[in-house]
C-alpha cells in the first residue's frame, strides 16, 4: 500500500512538472500534451459505452459538439449581437464560470446521450453502429445550418471570441507567475485538463467495481443471460449512454475554452473514428489501456508532423506531408492491431477465456 502511495505521488509530481520542462522547447509541445489529455477524457467516456456496456457508438463526437457549442454560446458575444431580448437581459453578456460550465455541459450532453439511447435500445452490432453514426452526422449538419432563419450557431463560420475558463476571477487565458516562474496559458489549461482526467479516472474506476459496472459487463458478455438474471437492461443501457455522454460534454466545453473558437469542422466523422480507435487500440474496458491508447493516438499525428516534413523535403516535394503523415498513422495502427489484437494494454482474461495455466494456479 505504501509503495502504491509513493508511486502515485511521484507520478503526480512528474505530470504536474512536465509542461514546465516541455515549454522550454516550445509551447507547441505543451499544446499537444493538453489536447492529448482532452482525448483521454473523451476516450474514458466512450469506454463506458463500448468497453463496459459493449454498445458500439460511432457518433460520440456529437456529445463533444454539444458541450463545445453550449460553452461557446454561454461565453461569447454571439447571443448579445443576434438577440435583442438577450442583450436587454444580460447587457454585459454571459461570462460563465467553470463551476457552472462543467455541470451544465455534463447535464446537456447526458440528456443528448439518453435521447440517443431511447430509439436504439433493441439494436445491436452493425445496426447500432449505423444509427449512432447517423446521429453524429445529424448534430454536425445541424450546427452547420442553424444560421437561417435564426442565427444560433453562426453556421460554417463558427463561433469566436470565446472567453477563457475562469475560477473566482482567476483566468486560465492569461500567463501567471508562481514562485518566480512564469506559466503560460497553455500550461494552465494542461493542469486543468489533468485534474479533470484524474477525477474522471477515479469515477470510471469506481463505476467499474460497482454493481452498475458489473451489470454493464454482464450485458456486454450476454444480454439475454443478464436479463434472465434480473438486470434491467433497458435502464442500464440508457445509463451507459448518458454517463458516457457527460464526459464528451465536459471535454467539448474545455475544448471551446482552450481554442477560443468552434466550428462544425472540428466535429467530423473522423473524430469519432479516432476516439473509437483509441479505446480499441488501448484495450477495451481496461482503464490504463484506454488512457495509453488515447495518449498515443492523440500525440502521434502531431509528432509525425516533424517526421513527414523532412521526408517531403528529402523527396523534393514529391510526397505530400499531410498524406504521408496519415499513411504513417494508418501503418502504425495496423501494426499495433496485428501484433496486439486485444489492444496495447488489455484487461486480464477471466472465466472461460482465462488461460489454462492461470486457471490451475487460481484453483491451487
Amino acid at each position: 500500500m505504501k509503495n502504491k502511495i509513493v508511486l502515485f505521488f511521484v507520478a503526480a509530481v512528474v505530470l504536474m512538472a512536465l509542461p514546465l520542462f516541455v515549454q522550454q522547447i516550445g509551447q507547441g509541445w505543451v499544446r499537444i500534451l493538453a489536447i492529448a489529455l482532452l482525448y483521454v477524457l473523451l476516450a474514458l467516456g466512450l469506454n463506458i459505452v463500448v468497453g463496459y456496456a459493449g454498445l458500439l457508438d460511432l457518433g460520440f463526437v456529437a456529445f463533444y459538439a454539444v458541450g463545445a457549442y453550449m460553452y461557446a454560446l454561454m461565453a461569447s458575444p454571439h447571443l448579445i449581437e443576434n438577440f435583442e431580448w438577450f442583450k436587454a437581459t444580460f447587457p454585459n453578456g454571459l461570462h460563465t464560470p467553470i463551476w457552472v460550465v462543467i455541470p451544465a455541459a455534463a447535464a446537456l450532453a447526458g440528456l443528448a446521450g439518453v435521447l440517443l439511447g431511447l430509439p436504439v435500445l433493441k439494436l445491436r452490432g452493425d445496426y447500432l453502429a449505423i444509427v449512432t453514426l447517423g446521429f453524429g452526422e445529424i448534430i454536425r449538419v445541424l450546427m452547420n445550418n442553424l444560421e437561417h432563419p435564426v442565427n444560433i450557431t453562426n453556421g460554417p463560420r463558427g463561433l469566436d471570441r470565446i472567453d477563457p475558463m475562469t475560477v473566482f476571477g482567476f483566468s486560465f487565458g492569461k500567463p501567471h507567475e508562481f514562485f518566480g516562474i512564469t506559466v503560460a496559458p497553455v500550461t494552465m489549461y494542461y493542469w486543468l485538463f489533468l485534474v479533470l482526467v484524474v477525477f474522471s479516472v477515479v469515477i470510471c474506476h469506481r463505476l467499474e467495481l460497482s454493481r452498475i459496472g458489473r451489470a454493464w459487463m454482464a450485458i456486454r458478455e450476454d444480454e439475454i443471460a443478464a436479463k434472465a438474471m434480473g438486470i434491467n437492461t433497458r435502464n442500464m443501457k440508457l445509463l451507459a449512454f448518458g454517463m458516457g455522454a457527460t464526459f464528451g460534454g465536459v471535454s467539448g466545453a474545455m475544448f471551446a475554452a482552450f481554442q477560443s473558437f468552434v466550428s462544425p469542422e472540428s466535429f467530423s466523422l473522423m473524430e469519432s473514428v479516432m476516439i473509437v480507435a483509441m479505446v480499441v487500440l488501448g484495450g477495451m474496458g481496461h482503464l490504463p489501456g484506454v488512457v495509453l491508447g488515447a495518449l498515443l493516438l492523440a500525440a502521434l499525428p502531431e509528432v509525425l508532423r516533424y517526421v513527414a516534413g523532412p521526408l517531403q523535403a528529402a523527396t523534393d516535394g514529391r510526397l505530400d506531408a499531410s498524406i504521408l503523415r496519415q499513411l504513417l498513422i494508418a501503418s502504425a495502427m495496423i501494426l499495433i492491431m496485428l501484433s496486439r489484437p486485444r489492444g496495447l494494454w488489455p484487461a486480464r482474461e477471466h472465466g472461460k477465456a482465462a488461460p489454462a495455466d492461470a486457471t490451475r494456479k487460481g484453483a491451487a
